[in-house]
């Protein structure tokens, strides 16, 4: 299968890194690729330039947001949330009946501050929107021919691609989403990843509460001193 994954941070690298380990072609997406490549310094969250991760996976494809969508047979969405909706309908027609797999959290930030991310780190983001809705609902309405799914919000990404790493995999993945067609691509993705435990959260509308769940997340990473950590619904 062809996937794109939109974004060039480390959750994007975690999933494009994976996706390569199970055999698909895959394709990252970014703004301006020239741009990307020429970065020499970390970024704002500390991590390496994409260029210098890229050169140990000469396989993956770094291309415009667009081409990555347009080649792709499955989407995931890993721009930050404060760009997502913009950069996904500029390049809606790309998306028309496809899986859009989305991870994005709707952090506002001021990338002024000197540590502009969450703690223990910097400051604690707020979340626009929230409560009354969500960036997956956003992104939905911005994107109707997609078929958008939230998912792997619930934990870094890094756990998300490789569940088995923490607690042996003993914890619960969630989906939600409008689409059941959908829905089944991505839990038979996730299942790919190692997730054993994939709960069905209902409709895109609960996304709201997976989202609201990152300051939880932070919170509960701060009090054990930045380990990773997954969560079980027992039943």
């Amino acid at each position: 299968m062809k996937v794109a994954v939109l974004g060039t941070g480390g959750g994007g690298r975690a999933h494009a890194a994976r996706l390569l380990e199970l055999g698909h072609r895959v394709l990252v997406g970014t703004r301006d690729r020239q741009a990307t490549l020429g970065r020499t310094e970390p970024d704002f969250m500390g991590i390496d330039p994409f260029g210098q991760w890229a050169a140990a996976y000469p396989d993956i494809e770094l291309v415009d947001f667009a081409a990555a969508a347009s080649a792709a047979d499955f989407v995931i969405n890993g721009i930050d949330g404060a760009n997502a909706v913009r950069v996904l309908t500029g390049i809606g027609r790309h998306l028309a009946g496809k899986t859009l797999m989305d991870y994005a959290v709707p952090f506002v930030y001021n990338p002024e501050q000197a540590h502009p991310w969450p703690t223990p780190w910097g400051v604690m983001p707020a979340l626009d929107p929230v409560d009354h809705d969500s960036l997956g609902e956003r992104i939905q309405r911005a994107v109707p021919a997609a078929k958008v799914v939230k998912a792997c919000v619930t934990q870094e990404q890094q756990t998300a691609v490789d569940p088995r790493s923490v607690a042996g995999g003993d914890h619960t993945m969630f989906v939600a989403g409008d689409h059941d067609d959908a829905k089944a691509e991505v839990t038979a993705l996730l299942r790919a990843y190692g997730w054993e435990d994939v709960l069905d959260l209902g409709p895109l509308v609960c996304s709201r509460g997976m989202e609201m769940y990152s300051h939880m997340h932070s919170a509960i990473q701060f009090a054990l001193g930045g380990a990773r950590f997954g969560i079980k619904v027992m039943r």
